[in-house]
């Protein structure tokens, strides 16, 4: 029992931390004197008699959490420090708070604990570079302005903005387009879904910036679009325009993948809630204000400058990314902050958490890419949320191919008037958004609840369901709306108004 006192005293008290300009007999000094005082604690501890456990306060469980009684069923694998759908806050001494708040950014602290648990049994290790003052070290992006994190919450927002409209302002340009390149409207079609799909693909590439940071993907990833949209204006047949949607999808959607880890950089969970409400609306407007972009464009020029109109705008947005948007993740910092430190002190000891990891770019790479047909195989609830996802966002796109349809052939809309009948769409999804801090109340609310039944404050994942319970009803009542009063002899707001309760759900 007094061996357990002395262990208890020895893994409390940490050695201070190493002076950058003096290591080497200071630091041998501190660590005997660190040693000897555990020592005379251990032997204080003993000779007293003291018993070196703490006591358990007694919880009334009526039930185990489901953190519990699941931990054991779920995969094991290793922890990614940005890898897409691979985030986890289960990491012993760090919870979500202490994680930044963010998957992307408490992955990688998670894999910075992880990685720096077999200096703590020892003690702390006194080179490990972290930040000084926390939040407040002047090189921690949550230290920035105000104004300039907005700026840089703005310009990713925006971005996200350009590559989702991009989805949906094809849609504008299949009348002129199947009549210049002779194809079908099903074929023309194709171009919309290939470009679904590689936007379905692009997260794999996430894990790149565990290696390489943020803004090399924002840069890497923007400019390959702008590249693929020349293709796109330029294209002789529908068998290139095809094609080369679908990289326009696959290279958006990196930047996608990866812009909303930023706003966990730069802002701490209490603080984030009005960056991520403007950040999570910009992809749900981006396809409603797609169609009427096009429309306009279409009505008054060739389908060809709805490419070029893109091409400038994701120029522009190229621009601004590389002027106004610095590398904001948190362990490519820390490992610029650890490289600096080596070279003016000369002592290679200093090192990162992120330089104690030993996966490699190709295992990481292959290990994004097998995750996701795992879970979605082996983890029936992530099974039917995806089935789930899909389907709406199958009915979301389906309505960009029926809107033309019904409301030039029943209302007789012309290009930009179709565009116009998104906006029952478009209004209810920034309902919806701004609906958030209502989600995150009853959220709370059931943490308390769960707090006075178990003694145990903390959100489970089912806490997240009551928004998805909420709207299920919403989108199949929106559906049949739509449905069944799409016909001449019935006012065209009808439709659009039920078009809008599919939105909100």
């Amino acid at each position: 029992m007094a061996y357990y006192g002395a262990e208890k005293e020895e893994a409390t008290e940490q050695p201070p931390r190493a002076d950058r300009s003096s290591y080497g007999s200071d630091l041998e000094k501190e660590e005997v004197r660190s040693k000897s005082s555990s020592k005379e604690a251990g032997g204080s501890s003993s000779e007293s008699g003291a018993v070196g456990f703490e006591p358990i306060n007694a919880a009334p469980l009526s039930r185990k959490p489901s953190w519990e009684t699941t931990a054991g069923n779920s995969l094991s694998r290793e922890r990614s420090n940005n890898g897409w759908g691979v985030d986890d806050l289960d990491v012993d001494g760090l919870d979500e708070e202490e994680a930044g708040g963010n998957a992307q950014s408490s992955s990688a602290a998670a894999a910075a604990a992880t990685s720096s648990k077999p200096a703590a049994e020892g003690g702390a290790d006194p080179f490990e570079v972290g930040w000084e003052g926390g939040d407040n070290d002047p090189a921690n992006p949550r230290s920035m302005p105000t104004w300039r994190k907005w700026t840089i919450i703005g310009v990713t927002s925006f971005g996200s903005f350009c590559v989702t409209n991009a989805s949906a302002i094809y849609t504008a340009s299949y009348g002129q387009m199947d009549a210049e390149f002779g194809s079908s409207r099903i074929v023309a079609t194709l171009g919309l879904s290939m470009f679904v799909l590689g936007i379905a693909l692009g997260p794999f590439w996430s894990p790149l910036a565990e290696f390489y940071g943020r803004r090399p993907i924002y840069l890497c990833s923007f400019a390959s679009f702008m590249l693929f949209i020349i293709g796109s204006a330029v294209a002789q047949n529908i068998q290139t325009m095809i094609t080369v949607r679908f990289f326009q999808g696959l290279s958006g959607s990196a930047f996608l993948s990866v812009s909303g880890g930023t706003v966990g950089d730069l802002f701490t969970r209490d603080t984030m809630l009005a960056p991520m409400t403007i950040f999570a609306l910009a992809p749900f407007i981006g396809p409603s204000l797609g169609p009427l972009f096009g429309g306009l464009i279409n009505t008054y020029t060739s389908w060809r400058w709805t490419h070029y109109v893109l091409l400038i705008w994701s120029f522009t947005l190229l621009v601004c990314i590389a002027l106004f948007v610095p590398e904001t993740y948190h362990p490519v910092l820390l490992q610029r902050k650890a490289e600096k430190l080596r070279k003016e002190t000369g002592d290679n000891r200093w090192r990162a958490p992120i330089e104690k990891t030993t996966r490699s770019m190709t295992k990481t790479l292959g290990y994004a890419l097998l995750r996701p047909f795992q879970i979605l195989i082996m983890e029936p609830m992530c099974l039917i949320l995806d089935v789930y996802s899909a389907v709406l966002l199958g009915m979301l796109y389906l309505f960009f191919g029926a809107f033309p349809l019904v409301f030039t052939n029943s209302y007789g809309f012309n290009l930009w008037q179709v565009g116009l009948s998104f906006m029952g769409l478009l209004v209810a999804m920034i309902l919806a958004v701004l609906s958030t801090p209502i989600w995150r109340r009853v959220r709370e609310l059931l943490v308390e609840k769960r707090r006075k039944e178990t003694g145990v404050a903390k959100s489970e994942p089912e806490d997240q369901l009551p928004p998805l319970i909420f709207g299920a009803p919403l989108i199949t009542g929106g559906l049949f709306w739509f449905g069944f009063t799409t016909y001449p002899h019935i006012h065209w707001i009808v439709p659009i108004i039920g078009s809008g309760f599919f939105g909100l759900g």
